[in-house]
């Protein structure tokens, strides 16, 4: 697979302080077939022009230039309509990359046949303090990822022969999306590594940083994306939650 182009969708708001970190993560990766399609959001700093003179430095770059801010799952999609690849992977302009994160990806996928892979990563805290590991299990199908999202879309990528989906406005728009292309593929496998493979930055005052409205965003996931009924809800609810404190502890929680 070392011929392969990978896409790598980079959705871009007001990120000047942490860009050129995740730009140079992608550029330096041991796989160098790979194009970065980074979608301006209507960032009003310098992200722009930041990714326009990678851009002009490195023909990898394609930068695209949304009329507004349309928000994450927009971006994403514009990402992946205008993406060349034979395989697409994400990484948002705050987090970063291991330098052999794609190589040992596709590896991976050539051996097992897998159409999803996904690695293990770290949770660091703007002030570089590493907050904990996320190991997810080897192997997840659909059930498993109504326990959680094993899949951090930092690490998620997808072979492009399973074919496309719309990342949806919603909250947790990750989650619902791993969830139908594992659905779609039937399985993901995780990659084997001696060490996490990317480093997911924990802000602050970030959305996701609610932990009520996270959880009504689950709810609402179950019941009105997924269509389970009451007490199965409830049940996946209940594994949520397990699964959401151990992996802020950095432990490895039961399945």
């Amino acid at each position: 697979m070392s011929g392969d182009l990978v896409s790598v969708i980079m959705p871009v708001y007001n990120a000047a302080a942490w860009l050129r970190r995740a730009v140079d993560s992608v550029l330096a990766q041991s796989h160098a077939n790979v194009e970065l399609v980074a979608v301006d959001d209507g960032s009003r700093d310098d992200s722009l022009e930041i990714l326009e003179a990678y851009a002009r430095a490195d023909t990898r770059v394609r930068v695209q230039r949304q009329s507004g801010n349309g928000g994450v799952a927009a971006a994403r999609n514009a990402g992946i309509a205008a993406a060349h690849g034979d395989f697409i992977a994400f990484l948002d302009a705050d987090d970063w990359w291991h330098p052999a994160k794609l190589e040992r990806q596709l590896a991976g996928m050539r051996e097992s046949g897998a159409l999803i892979s996904y690695a293990a990563y770290w949770r660091v805290a703007e002030d570089g303090r590493v907050l904990g590991q996320v190991t997810p299990p080897a192997r997840v199908e659909w059930r498993d990822m109504l326990a959680s999202n094993f899949i951090g879309n930092l690490t998620g990528m997808y072979a492009r022969s399973l074919g496309d989906v719309p990342f949806r406005r919603i909250g947790h728009e990750d989650y619902v999306f791993w969830l139908e292309q594992v659905r779609r593929a039937g399985s993901a496998v995780c990659v084997e590594s001696a060490e996490p493979l990317a480093w997911y930055l924990v802000r602050e005052r970030s959305l996701s940083a609610n932990k009520l409205r996270a959880a009504a965003w689950q709810w609402a996931i179950y019941r009105e994306v997924e269509k389970l009924g009451m007490a199965r809800s409830v049940w996946c609810m209940f594994r949520y939650a397990w699964h959401a404190l151990a992996k802020r502890r950095g432990a490895q929680p039961p399945a």
